[in-house]
């Protein structure tokens, strides 16, 4: 069994996942267009370019996502994607780069549980937590 996040964006999966790929190393693995669809399931002509399924991998963890219509997107909440980098630099690197254009939760730095740690929503409204496990 395999368990996976999905991800339902405001119209800019594409961009999400581009994003993610320039700053987390990600690699794009699908993007599907509603227009690629079969006839069968056709789609406004405003939604055409939009994304139905995307998928990217993170060190060969997958997320998957796709544009939500727009009468059925919510604002993320209630989740975050959690990120483990294994080096401080570079944990804090991948935050910082997350958390531009978005919002910091609780900024990057040594907790008590972690030799990094720090919650951000990106550019794309995605809550992210981000952490840096202690040795062993």
């Amino acid at each position: 069994m395999q368990v996976n996040p999905y991800l339902f964006y405001d119209g800019n999966c594409e961009a999400a996942f581009k994003f993610y790929e320039k700053v987390l190393g990600a690699k794009i693995e699908a993007l599907l267009r509603n227009e690629e669809a079969p006839e069968e399931m056709p789609s406004p002509p405003e939604r055409k370019k939009k994304i139905m399924h995307a998928r990217i991998s993170i060190d060969g963890e997958v997320l998957m996502a796709s544009d939500a219509p727009p009468e059925h997107f919510h604002k993320p909440q209630g989740f975050s994607v959690s990120l483990t980098v294994k080096d401080p630099a570079d944990a804090e690197r991948k935050f910082k780069a997350l958390s531009e254009g978005g919002s910091v939760n609780m900024p990057f730095g040594k907790t008590f549980f972690s030799k990094g740690f720090g919650m951000c929503a990106d550019q794309f409204g995605i809550p992210w937590m981000v952490n840096c496990p202690p040795e062993g």
